[in-house]
């Protein structure tokens, strides 16, 4: 056992024993709790170590167990789901997949929480798994090293999750997601275009029939309407409107939009705390 969980430990035990034997006003202003509801939060909060103590100070004892045993899909490890993958690990979820088939680049290291010079040519999702692993080494991670489409989306299991979160930029891509997210029930919050893009306070959370001024919501709109669905999934997009800056990609010579770390940081952090607070409010 590493020192630090030692030193939680005894801590924990020294705080068990005082409650249980002066009872719960020497420890607290709540109201009293039975044996049983004691040794429950105890043992919870071991699971937490310290790290999450902060963040049970304002959520609550009840709220941080909600998010432990939640499980998560992210989809898209890059500029908007690697600073949202994060917020998620520091959060304290306990249940996390992340899908990406791509590797970090070096033109990824002026955006992306995974690109470091230390991690080009490695898979995204296998960086930011190993990265909120170092966060929270009780959280249950598993990186799969996929793109989604019709192959391939087949083979994952929405009615598994919690609630499922997308940070790819492809539309098709998206669609499919959606889809599955309605037909298995799973909640859903979809992240819109953030290329030329800077202005973080610019960003709303709406339902996708709301959304508007952003290109690539229009033509996700477009898409599931044909699919017959119209609302009820949460999208982060933003209102501001996009430059039209474009850069060469590399080999593939496709000429994508321009990135900064403005906006696709907040709109990831946005991401999070919808499907944060929507599984903590869940009754």
């Amino acid at each position: 056992m590493p020192l630090y969980m030692l030193r939680v430990l005894i801590k924990k035990l020294v705080f068990l024993y005082t409650v249980c034997k002066f009872g719960t006003k020497v420890c607290c202003t709540r109201p009293p709790y039975t044996f049983v509801d004691r040794t429950y939060h105890f043992f919870y909060n071991i699971s937490m170590y310290e790290e999450f103590v902060r963040s049970a100070a304002y959520w609550g004892a009840d709220a941080m167990q909600k998010l432990y045993s939640a499980k998560i899909a992210l989809f898209g490890v890059g500029g908007v789901g690697g600073w949202c993958a994060e917020a998620l690990a520091r959060s304290g979820v306990g249940n996390i997949d992340l899908f990406d088939g791509d590797c970090v680049s070096l033109s990824n290291i002026n955006r992306q929480a995974v690109a470091l010079h230390s991690t080009i040519g490695m898979p995204k999702a296998e960086v930011m798994a190993a990265r909120i692993r170092d966060v929270n080494p009780a959280a249950n991670v598993r990186a799969f090293n996929i793109f989604i489409d019709e192959s391939s989306i087949s083979a994952v299991r929405f009615e598994q999750y919690d609630y499922v979160l997308d940070a790819i930029d492809t539309v098709t891509s998206k669609v499919l997601i959606a889809e599955r997210c309605v037909k298995e029930g799973v909640r859903e919050v979809m992240c819109m275009g953030t290329g030329n893009k800077k202005d973080i306070t610019s960003f709303r959370v709406a339902d996708i029939s709301k959304t508007s001024v952003c290109p690539l919501a229009r033509a996700v709109r477009t898409l599931l309407r044909k699919r017959g669905i119209e609302s009820g999934i949460k999208a982060v997009f933003s209102t501001e409107l996009p430059a039209k800056n474009l850069v060469e990609d590399g080999p593939s010579s496709r000429h994508i939009p321009a990135s900064i770390i403005f906006a696709p940081a907040a709109a990831g952090l946005i991401m999070a705390q919808t499907a944060v607070t929507d599984i903590i409010e869940k009754n």
